[in-house]
Formats: structure tokens, C-alpha cells, sequence
């Protein structure tokens, strides 16, 4: 009898994952807590660890595929598993938020306890060799289609998968007696094709939910910065920094978390389902993040209460986590406002959208040396937009004005984030 690893819960209520990348395959000996795959969820690329010790009977799932909670994604052969790889009741320890008694997150029901061992029905069969080749299911269907055998496809996608323009190219090179009675295919323009999944997708749903939910308001406000950039490059030589990246975004968090202390309506989010506007305590800084992957917004907890230096030690390691897919669940979740840097772009201002669950989110564009009036005369000064997106609901004009305007005005004149800072 082989014994299934279910797909754990992930926290944060994740009812899906989407497996990236098997890091074993059958007949391979699994160690206690091995890192076995990759899986990527709505919130973050999380590695999986075995919680059996044995010897992999098959991979239930291909890469690129997403699976419920509690699904079966791998087997192991049940002669070969470990004292420690099981319970007295004879089932397999499984990773928190599946079990007996746990709440089945698709139904919300509770489940019933497993039955024993000796009753339980054995596993399916092995899968024939064809549907273990690494493809997505619309590459499986028009090689369906197409009357292909995918194992004759070579795959030149991550991990030796096959792809659509794979399949293509073989039945475009297959005689018309191996094609059978399939359609002959259609010349094609030239193009690529990325199915569309993992966090590119939730983001996108959930941008398109804010956009057509909250009445965005964005306001504009263009700074000659030029005390900003000269404290940025005295903290950059002063030795309390030694070793931390120092940069403009970093003043320009550091205002943000103590102006919002006097404009909380732009710490809050608005409660459709009980109608009511919630102010958070905390402040909570979500960093917008591009990664290979996607946006990400991870966050920087209770940030007005960070010192310079450590916020600019919170700010790069949230940073190249999110970089890294190396973001914990838990950055991910709880943000209060966000702050997005789309000067590090070249890009000198813009209309962002807000996150989900908030009420505002800061823009900060390119700095430019360009003509600036300076006590009464020209000078080439360093000068920057700003932009605040902010929830009509939630927000005023006024206090979205006065909200930006006092981070400009910081900005203009940085000595305040050192004095109290």
C-alpha cells in the first residue's frame, strides 16, 4: 500500500497552490523534513519538506499544475517508510492544516478521522509513461489534437518540459502518417505563449477589484529634493550606516511612517460586508516589489516605530527576500499602506493603484538635475513628483492634500527625520 503526501495548509486561509518545481522524482530516498518541492502560492514561493521518511513511489502532480489543500501530490512506497514517517494509528504525520479533525478548507467541513491502515483502499496505479511528461494541460490538449505522443516530444522548457511551440514543431516535422487523422496545423504568427498563474494571476484579480472598487483619487506634487539627496550621501559616509544601503526611497518611507501618524484616515480600510471605515493602530509599509514572478507587495511591520537605520536594514532585506521568492506568508499579509518607487524606472510620476484592504499608496518618481527657482534665482536643482493614490471613501481632497504636501515639504527639508527620527 502506498502512502500519499497531501498538499498541507500553507496558512493565511490559501486554499491553493500551484507546484513550481519537483525537487525529487520515483525511486528516490526522501529524508525527514527534505525539501521535496517547490510550490508557489498567492502570497509567496514556499519550499515544502517532507514530513515521511521513505522512498518515492510517484509524483501525483506535474509541474505548472495548481492543487487544493489536502490533494495528493506525491507516493511513497509503504514497505519502505520509516518507523517515525508514522502515527499509532497507522497514518502518515502530515504537515500542520490537514489530519484528523481538521477543517477541510474546499467544503469547510470537518474531516472524519482516517480509517485504519489495514482497510484503507490502496493507491491508485502508477500513471502510464505519457502523462508523466512535464506539460501544461493546454500544450497535453493540442498535443491531443494534434495526434502527438508526448513522450516523443522533446521538451525544451524549465526542467525539460514541453511546451507549445515543442509540440508545434514536432507535428509540423511528424509525416502525415504518424499525425493520423489530425488536422494539419495552421501556419502561426510568430508569438509566445505563458499561461497565465501563480502570483501574476492574484494580483492581477486583485488589482482589477481594487481599481473597480475603491473611487481612486491621485494627486500630484513635484519637490526640489536636493537636502534629501545631499543627507542621503552624508549617511551613506557616516559610520552608524556602515554597511547599510542608504537611498532616497529610505527618507522618503521614514516620512511617510511619521506623517501618517497626523493623517490617520490614510491608515484604514473600508469594511463593505460590515459597513464600517476600520482605522489600523499599527503602521504596517508595504514596499511594491518586481520580481520574476510578478508585483509584490511584502510589508514592513509597526515601521514608525523603527530608527533610521534599522528601517534601511528592514527595507533591503525585504527587498532581496522578495527577489529571492524567499518572502515569508506572513510579509505578505497585513499591510496598511504602501509606498511604490517607479523612479528606480526612469519614470517621473504615475496614477499606482491601490492594495487591496487600504486606504492609500505613495509614489515616488525619478529624481532629475533640471532648472529650479532657488532663492530667487535659477538654479539647477534635484527635483522629484510624488503622487498619492488615495480611497475617496476613506480619504478627503483635504487630507489627501494635506498628506502629501507635508511629505513634500520633509522632503524639501529633511532635518526633521534626524531630529525625531
Amino acid at each position: 500500500m502506498a502512502t500519499d503526501f497531501l498538499l498541507p495548509d500553507l496558512g493565511e486561509g490559501l486554499a491553493d497552490a500551484e507546484i513550481v518545481r519537483w525537487l525529487v522524482k520515483a525511486g528516490d530516498e526522501v529524508a525527514l523534513n527534505q525539501v521535496i518541492c517547490e510550490v508557489e502560492t498567492a502570497k509567496a514561493l514556499v519550499e515544502l519538506p517532507s514530513p515521511i521518511v521513505g522512498v518515492v513511489s510517484s509524483l501525483r502532480v506535474s509541474e505548472g499544475e495548481t492543487v487544493m489543500v489536502g490533494a495528493p501530490i506525491i507516493s511513497f512506497g509503504a514497505d519502505d517508510l520509516a518507523p517515525e514517517s508514522r502515527e499509532e494509528d497507522g497514518r502518515s504525520n502530515m504537515l500542520v492544516g490537514y489530519g484528523p479533525g481538521e477543517t477541510d478548507h474546499r467544503s469547510g467541513q470537518r474531516r472524519r478521522k482516517s480509517a485504519p491502515a489495514a482497510s484503507a483502499p490502496t493507491a491508485a496505479p502508477a500513471p502510464p509513461a505519457s502523462s508523466r511528461v512535464l506539460a501544461k494541460p493546454p500544450v497535453r490538449d493540442l498535443a491531443r489534437r494534434l495526434g502527438l505522443d508526448l513522450t516523443t516530444v522533446i521538451g525544451t522548457g524549465s526542467n525539460g518540459a514541453v511546451i507549445r511551440s515543442d509540440v508545434e514543431a514536432a507535428s509540423a516535422a511528424a509525416p502525415a502518417a504518424v499525425a493520423g487523422t489530425a488536422s494539419p496545423a495552421v501556419p502561426r504568427q510568430e508569438e509566445t505563449r505563458v499561461p497565465i498563474g501563480g502570483v501574476r494571476k492574484r494580483t492581477a484579480a486583485a488589482m482589477v477589484a481594487s481599481a473597480f472598487t475603491a473611487p481612486h483619487v491621485t494627486e500630484f506634487v513635484t519637490v526640489d529634493v536636493t537636502p534629501t539627496v545631499e543627507l542621503v550621501e552624508h549617511l551613506r559616509a557616516h559610520p552608524a550606516f556602515e554597511g547599510a544601503r542608504v537611498t532616497p526611497l529610505l527618507l522618503v518611507a521614514k516620512a511617510l511612517a511619521m506623517v501618517i501618524l497626523r493623517h490617520p484616515e490614510l491608515n484604514s480600510r473600508w469594511d463593505e460586508a460590515s459597513q464600517e471605515i476600520v482605522t489600523y493602530r499599527a503602521v504596517n509599509l508595504g514596499i511594491a516589489v518586481a520580481t520574476p514572478r510578478g508585483l509584490m507587495v511584502p510589508n514592513i511591520r509597526d515601521v514608525n516605530s523603527l530608527t533610521l537605520r534599522e528601517l534601511a536594514d528592514a527595507l533591503s532585506g525585504l527587498a532581496t527576500r522578495a527577489r529571492d521568492g524567499k518572502t515569508a506568508v506572513s510579509e505578505l499579509a497585513g499591510g496598511t499602506i504602501s509606498l511604490t518607487n517607479i523612479g528606480s524606472f526612469g519614470i517621473d510620476s504615475g496614477t499606482p493603484i491601490i492594495n487591496p484592504g487600504e486606504a492609500a499608496i505613495l509614489c515616488t518618481g525619478a529624481i532629475r538635475r533640471q532648472p529650479w527657482e532657488f532663492r530667487g534665482e535659477i538654479a539647477l536643482r534635484s527635483v522629484m513628483t510624488l503622487s498619492v493614490s488615495f480611497d475617496h471613501r476613506l480619504v478627503d481632497g483635504a487630507e489627501g492634500s494635506a498628506f502629501l504636501a507635508e511629505i513634500g515639504r520633509i522632503l524639501a527639508d529633511p532635518l526633521e527625520l534626524i531630529a525625531l527620527g
